[in-house]
């Protein structure tokens, strides 16, 4: 007799471990990439006007303070290049590929520990306190991924004056901040103008679930920075295709508020269903998907995702993730009936 568990194929495999935007790909993407498919047989406008007019409009900035590149990875690596940071301090938990890419510079890394018994709210004052003028650097997530915590501005300018008068470079990472509830009072991008030594990098890979165009841009007002930016990164290096996709995106106001709406409801609806339960610790969520602490001794999160994967829920188990251990789980929120299997799946086993 084969002992090999059998998939229950009634229940279709729902990735809540990627923290992608549930409505999927924004129908004004496709449309861009099928009307224009040809483009793909000539070289990218080296200046793109339209696609950096897009995003200037997007985020309400000048056009001489944006960036682009692949990715925000791509940006972090050209913001390592331009900074050859010798100290950098980071979060964590937090992106774990910060300490990859500051590594790669031969950069000396400093851990801020964000403390569980504080629900992994960073205490910007604890934060400032452990700047050092021999630092060149610092990288922070808002809303931070695992925790889903977000920073208010009032904290965020203390810490860019704290930057400054250090002259520390610091570069926020807003992957997620459109999912903030309210997001447009908290971006950091409303600081540029005050703070030389602040970059904002944002990716559309989460909010526009289209982690396959490769593109993400930041907000800088430096302009003897912005100029060796101009010199070493190359001329066209996003695709004809996305550019003229992520144009067109930026203006979907119809997709961008519906994801809005969906993600507010969907994550006050989960976090209520679930906060009934004692043997879970919620942390509440600003972002499109939350951290949960299994508080019984006999479960791992290893466990608790392999239960759910055999219902075709995909969540993620956080054992790999420095400050977190194998009692910590993560998940986004997708559509309602998605959401409540995958809430009952949870609860089900712990």
């Amino acid at each position: 007799m084969n002992n090999t568990p059998l998939r229950i194929e009634q229940y279709a495999t729902v990735l809540f471990n990627t923290n992608l935007n549930p409505r999927g790909i924004p129908d004004s993407v496709t449309r861009a990439i099928k009307e224009n498919i040809e483009t793909i047989s000539m070289y990218p406008d080296i200046y793109y006007s339209k696609l950096k007019t897009a995003v200037a409009e997007y985020v309400g900035e000048p056009l001489d303070n944006i960036i682009m590149g692949n990715g925000s990875t791509d940006l972090l690596k050209l913001f390592g290049a331009l900074l050859m940071p010798k100290k950098a301090m980071i979060v964590y938990p937090g992106p774990m590929e910060y300490a990859r890419v500051l590594n790669d510079y031969s950069a000396e890394v400093v851990f801020y520990e964000l403390k569980d018994e504080n629900e992994f709210i960073l205490d910007v004052n604890d934060f400032v306190s452990q700047l050092t003028s021999d630092m060149d650097m610092v990288i922070i997530s808002n809303p931070n991924n695992p925790t889903s915590k977000k920073i208010s501005l009032e904290d965020m300018k203390t810490l860019a004056g704290a930057c400054k008068e250090r002259g520390i470079f610091l570069v926020v990472d807003e992957m997620y901040i459109e999912f903030v509830e309210n997001y447009k009072e908290i971006t950091a991008i409303q600081l540029i103008d005050e703070f030389d030594n602040v970059a904002v990098m944002r990716s559309v890979s989460k909010f526009f679930a289209v982690p396959g165009l490769r593109f993400g841009y930041a907000v800088m007002n430096n302009p003897e920075f912005k100029e060796i930016i101009e010199r070493i990164t190359t001329k066209n290096n996003i695709a004809s295709l996305t550019a003229l996709a992520i144009t067109n995106m930026f203006k979907d106001t119809e997709y961008i508020n519906e994801s809005i709406s969906t993600i507010h409801t969907e994550r006050s609806l989960v976090y209520l269903a679930m906060s009934t339960s004692r043997s879970i610790h919620l942390y509440k969520p600003d972002a499109n998907f939350m951290l949960v602490k299994l508080l019984k001794d006999d479960i791992t999160s290893a466990e608790v995702a392999k239960h759910c994967s055999q219902r075709g829920v995909i969540i993620r188990k956080c054992d790999d993730i420095k400050g977190l251990s194998n009692k910590y789980i993560r998940f986004c929120f997708m559509n309602p009936k998605q959401n409540d299997l995958m809430v009952n799946t949870i609860l089900e086993i712990v």
